[in-house]
């Protein structure tokens, strides 16, 4: 077999798993007809790709870490090491965390494809410069320059940049689909929202992998440049707002703002009825919780393995190897099963889900406490994966719709997205004080506490008592839903 056929062989077989699954993934019928059916996968399915760029171009920096943790900055260590990622993280998923104040009212107003216009064009810009910034250091040496000074500081305000158009992303998606799905088959959407995400996190780690090997640093951020660059153009040509503006007709879709002709209420207003709403607000309390799981897994396991493989041999087990490809699946898994229970089984509810799969992510943690030196770890990992991210497909991405509305819909997500990355920094935060610092011998190889694995026992210890509130937080959803016409009360 060729070696390029080899690399990408495990991308090919993941699309066709894919699109298997697009194409017999259960949905309910609410009288669609064909051409509106195929004129809706038209406009979600170039959004949702750009979406899963955007994840590319957002977990780029933990791929990078790889490279530049091995490279020695002026005080001879580590250009970014653990401690380094988690506050550059940390200050990124903050910004993207409070930007709902500013961008949920603006997606609202501007709608959805103009979010999603604006979002891409400034992730693609921010990567860019980030690209560029890693050019320069490898062109000029890691050791010297006031780039490599001031390292921390640049690549805090790029990222945090960047994680500020980012944060479009999520509120856009939501608010184009919420008039094209009804609220009967949004569970469905929750399962392809699941997968989209899935895909991203595929791009941005097997592939930014190959892209670091086979590329250079740089690349890995200049790569998500050029994807979302083409996407941007697709979705200007392509993307709607609704079924009228592609010359379809509007429809009822059953959900909180549904049957509401009144004037648009202004944001504060909206913003005060979801902020005192006790069912957003739980949910936004589960988002959190899943922020900082979800993360927690995704981004530290690789360290783990990486920085750990002298003693535990993990770097070079499947897992590690093929970590964006399991986590896709595990994504797809859990955003598929999710929805398909959501809308069949507890009639479009989505609490009974979050609490059966936050059930999951606990006993998953307690279990990873006695098991996080063994092989197990890898496996255990993914399977909570499928779990976080099936309750953030259906809680973001679809219960934002339905308890938020149509009208609504960009400042509900970005208040449920918002507490998602105000979680995922609190984190940041928590792993970069708990977690062991990584620091170079003299031949610049990898030493110190970060290299033994008991020093890791924070790392699964820090997810039980979050898990344990969410899975509280989820049963108080039990049987929440959407009462049309009721403008978020």
């Amino acid at each position: 077999m060729p070696q390029w056929l080899h690399e990408f062989l495990p991308l090919l077989i993941l699309l066709a798993i894919v699109g298997i699954v697009f194409w017999r993934l259960p949905s309910v019928d609410v009288g669609h007809d064909r051409r509106y059916v195929r004129r809706r996968v038209m406009n979600w399915l170039p959004l949702g790709l750009t979406y899963a760029f955007l994840y590319m171009g957002r977990y780029n920096l933990k791929v990078s870490q790889y490279a530049f943790e091995e490279m020695a900055g002026p005080d001879g260590g580590p250009l970014m090491g653990n401690a380094g990622f988690g506050i550059i993280f940390m200050v990124g998923t903050i910004v993207y965390g409070v930007s709902f104040l500013i961008n949920g009212p603006l997606t609202d107003r501007l709608g959805g494809r103009v979010a999603m216009l604006i979002g891409t064009a400034g992730a693609t810009a921010m990567n860019l410069v980030m690209g560029l910034a890693a050019l320069t250091l490898l062109n000029h040496g890691p050791l010297s320059g006031p780039l490599a000074a001031n390292f921390l500081v640049v690549f805090s305000v790029l990222y945090a940049m960047n994680m500020y158009f980012q944060s479009f992303g999520a509120v856009a998606i939501v608010k184009v689909n919420a008039p094209w799905f009804h609220v009967r088959e949004r569970g469905v959407f929750g399962a392809i929202f699941g997968i989209l995400i899935s895909l991203g996190i595929y791009f941005a780690f097997d592939v930014g992998y190959l892209i670091l090997g086979g590329m250079g640093l740089a690349w890995v951020f200049l790569m998500p440049a050029l994807l979302l660059a083409a996407f941007w153009v697709i979705d200007w040509f392509v993307v709607r707002d609704t079924p009228g503006e592609a010359g379809l007709a509007d429809f009822n879709t059953g959900d909180a703002t549904s049957g509401d002709d009144g004037p648009r209420l202004g944001a504060k207003v909206v913003f005060k009825r979801m902020l005192t709403n006790p069912i957003i607000m739980t949910i936004a309390g589960v988002e959190f919780c899943s922020g900082f799981l979800r993360q927690a897994i995704m981004q530290w396991y690789g360290s783990f393995a990486k920085q750990t493989d002298a003693t535990l041999g993990l770097k070079s087990s499947f897992v590690n190897e093929n970590w964006g490809l399991l986590l896709c699946i595990a994504g797809i898994l859990g955003g598929v099963v999710a929805g398909f229970i959501s809308d069949h089984v507890f009639q479009s509810r989505r609490g009974p889900v979050a609490g059966f799969l936050y059930i999951m992510m606990l006993v998953g943690a307690i279990v990873m406490t006695f098991t996080y030196t063994t092989p197990i770890v890898g496996w255990l990992v993914v399977v909570m994966s499928m779990a976080v991210i099936g309750v953030h497909g259906m809680l973001s991405g679809t219960a934002s719709m339905d308890f938020g509305g149509a009208k609504n819909a960009g400042i509900a997500v970005g208040i449920i997205d918002g507490f998602v990355y105000l979680g995922t920094g609190f984190m940041s935060l928590v792993y970069a004080v708990v977690l062991p610092k990584v620091e170079l011998d003299e031949a610049g190889r990898l030493a110190g506490a970060a290299t033994d694995p008991a020093n890791w026992l924070a790392w699964p210890i820090a997810m039980i008592p979050i898990a344990a509130v969410g899975l509280f937080l989820a049963s108080r959803l039990w049987n929440a839903k959407p009462k049309p016409g009721a403008r978020a009360h």
